[in-house]
C-alpha cells in the first residue's frame, strides 16, 4: 500500500531535508514561525501537556549574548544563521493542563504534582515537540539546524528562568547551496524493528 503523503512532500519532510549549518541571508519572519507552530501544534503528548517553549532570538544584542555560550564549532553559523530558535521544556507545564486537558483537569494535581515527575515529562515531552519543530521548519521550506553544543545553564541563566530548561537551540533559514555534509548512512529496518 503507498503512502498517504505525496513522495515529494515526503522529499521535503525527510529523504532530502537535511542539517544545514549555513543559510542564505534570506529573512524568516513571525509570520513564517507562526504559520510552523500552527501546524506542528497539533503533534502528540502526552496528557496534551505541551510543554515546549520558544526564545526566537533576533535582535544583534540577544545574539551576542548567545554566542559565548555556544560550542565553539557551533559559534560561527549560529551567528550567520537569519533565525535562532531555543527550544525549552517548561517544568510547569501543569499548569496550563486545566485548559489544555478540559475533561481531565484533575491530571495536574493527580500526576504531575510533584516537581521530578514534571521535569521528566515535561524534557521527554518537549523533545517529542522539537522533532515537530523541525520537521515543521521543513514543512515550510526552510531548514533547520539542530544543535546541543552550548552551555546549558548558561543559556537557561541568560535567557531562561529556573522553571525552563534548554533542550537544543534551532539555526533557522533558506540553505546555502552546499550547506550539508553528505548523509550518514541509517539503520536497517530489521536491526531496529522487532516484531514479538
Amino acid at each position: 500500500m503507498p503512502m498517504a503523503l505525496d513522495p515529494n512532500a515526503q522529499d521535503l519532510l525527510f529523504r532530502e531535508a537535511r542539517t544545514t549549518s549555513a543559510f542564505t541571508g534570506e529573512d524568516v519572519s513571525d509570520e513564517q514561525i507562526q504559520e510552523i507552530y500552527d501546524l506542528v501544534k497539533f503533534g502528540p503528548t502526552a496528557f496534551n501537556q505541551t510543554p515546549l517553549r520558544v526564545v526566537l532570538v533576533r535582535s544583534d544584542e540577544a545574539r551576542a549574548r548567545l554566542l559565548p555560550h555556544m560550542s565553539d564549532g557551533n559559534r560561527e553559523k549560529t551567528g550567520a544563521a537569519p533565525l535562532v530558535a531555543i527550544l525549552a521544556a517548561d517544568n510547569e507545564f501543569h499548569e496550563e493542563l486545566p485548559e489544555l486537558l478540559p475533561h481531565f483537569p484533575q491530571a495536574k494535581d493527580l500526576f504531575f504534582a510533584e516537581r521530578p515527575v514534571r521535569e521528566h515529562s515535561a524534557g521527554m515531552n518537549a523533545a517529542l515537540q522539537a522533532a515537530y519543530f523541525i520537521v515543521g521548519v521543513r514543512a515550510a521550506g526552510l531548514a533547520a539546524g539542530p544543535m546541543s553544543g552550548f552551555d546549558h545553564e548558561a543559556v537557561q541563566r541568560e535567557f531562561l528562568d529556573d522553571d525552563h530548561t534548554p533542550l537544543m537551540i534551532v539555526n533557522i533559514g533558506r540553505p546555502a547551496g552546499d550547506a550539508a555534509f553528505p548523509r550518514s548512512p541509517r539503520l536497517a529496518y530489521d536491526t531496529v524493528v522487532t516484531t514479538v
